[in-house]
């Protein structure tokens, strides 16, 4: 490979939650491990990868001009969004007036309930459902309303399509957060799927908003289709919001951004986006995303993507191997696994404290899948160098199941 995925990178003192935040936050973080084992960070949802050289070099060179004032976002940004989007997914008649800057993927979320939900309503939300959207959604003073996702006799997470008809009717829902790629589950739902899907949401007059931050991290020969551009009710109902953080490893910076098409949309969408005057663009993070959207970007990301499925592999064979009490579906997409424990604490009459804890305890800091609403769930980031990857599952063999 021309780009090196095998390094262990460490990152202890440098500022990373995944490590540094070890035992800081009870309930959130995982212990720190007991003496004898180092940390393979599996928890926190950023990768342990160098950035792309494309991205250090662009920052890197602006970063030798010594002035850092205030600034306009330059045409080159624009110009990559719409570049990256038109050929990586097929988006058509996308133009700058469509693109808006957020802080986050979860600043824009709320941004974009505060345009069409009235104050303390409810939001449709998928289950199992990402702690982020659950954190933010609540503390912005709206209720969420969950429709499970179902697993076929395949073990494929579905969508109930009826169960989501009848809380959008029953609960007078106006918006509802649909993740996709989805967020803790991995499926990359197909055209059909979505189609369906919109046309529950269209039935009741529900805006759409898309979290699509996964949306470049697609394994093996899935297909990823951006739910804006399905069909024209979704193009002109729907708020879509990307960010190259996942993708390039740029949490840190900060910088998300939406594609709206509507108008009008569009308009009441960044009027709440603005209203805080902390939604500002950084200048560094511009020319992070610059670098990110670029051949070179491009080039990385495709390697990257060979090192995630090779690694969501491994873990799903070895799983399915060595620990046949753990139920786990192998994602489509994203670099994260969930599994299911319920079996294994039933068989073994231990609890998922129990469970969890004796991962921490031999340095396999995995995350507690509870809070995203998996009753026996446990999450795992499996972007880290595969031989970190093959070692925490030895540790998880020895030491645990």
């Amino acid at each position: 490979m021309k780009y090196d995925f095998e390094s262990v990178i460490k990152r202890e003192g440098k500022d990373a939650l995944a490590v540094d935040g070890l035992g800081m936050q009870p309930g959130f973080s995982p212990d720190a491990p007991k003496e004898g084992f180092d940390c393979i960070p599996m928890w926190v949802a950023d990768m342990n990868f160098a950035a792309a050289p494309g991205i250090v070099n662009a920052v890197r060179e602006r970063l030798s001009h010594p002035l850092f004032g205030y600034f306009t976002p330059r045409e080159e940004y624009y110009d990559a969004i719409i570049g990256w989007q038109k050929s990586r997914n097929c988006a058509e008649g996308l133009e700058k007036k469509h693109i808006g800057y957020e802080n986050g993927v979860l600043g824009g979320l709320v941004a974009a309930l505060g345009s069409c939900v009235k104050p303390g309503g409810n939001v449709l939300l998928h289950s199992p459902t990402y702690i982020g959207f659950t954190k933010s959604i609540s503390a912005a003073g709206y209720h969420i309303i969950l429709s499970p996702l179902r697993k076929d006799k395949d073990g494929i997470w579905r969508m109930d399509y009826e169960d989501m008809a009848q809380k959008i009717r029953d609960n007078d829902i106006q918006a509802a957060v649909f993740c996709s790629p989805h967020n803790p589950t991995g499926r990359v739902w197909s055209k059909e799927e979505m189609e369906r899907a919109m046309e529950v949401y269209r039935t009741y007059g529900c805006t759409v908003i898309a979290d699509e931050i996964w949306s470049d991290i697609i394994l093996d020969k899935n297909q990823y289709i951006p739910f804006e551009t399905i069909n024209e009710d979704a193009k002109q109902n729907t708020v879509a919001l990307y960010a190259p953080s996942k993708t390039f490893n740029l949490a840190g910076l900060v910088g998300a951004y939406h594609i709206i098409y509507n108008d009008e949309l569009r308009k009441n969408v960044e009027k709440e986006s603005k209203k805080s005057h902390y939604n500002e663009m950084n200048l560094l993070s511009m020319y992070a995303l610059i670098g990110a959207y670029s051949e070179d970007g491009a080039e990385w990301l495709g390697e990257l993507k060979e090192v995630l499925a090779e690694n969501v592999k491994y873990a799903c064979d070895y799983i399915r191997e060595y620990f046949p009490d753990i139920e786990t579906t192998k994602p489509e997409g994203t670099y994260m696994l969930f599994l299911d424990c319920r079996q294994w604490c039933e068989k073994n009459n231990k609890g998922m404290d129990i469970l969890l804890k004796a991962g921490w305890d031999v340095g396999v800091a995995w995350q507690d899948g509870r809070p995203f609403h998996g009753e026996y769930a446990i999450r795992m980031n499996l972007a880290l160098p595969t031989s970190r990857v093959k070692e925490a599952f030895d540790r998880l063999k020895k030491y645990v199941f």
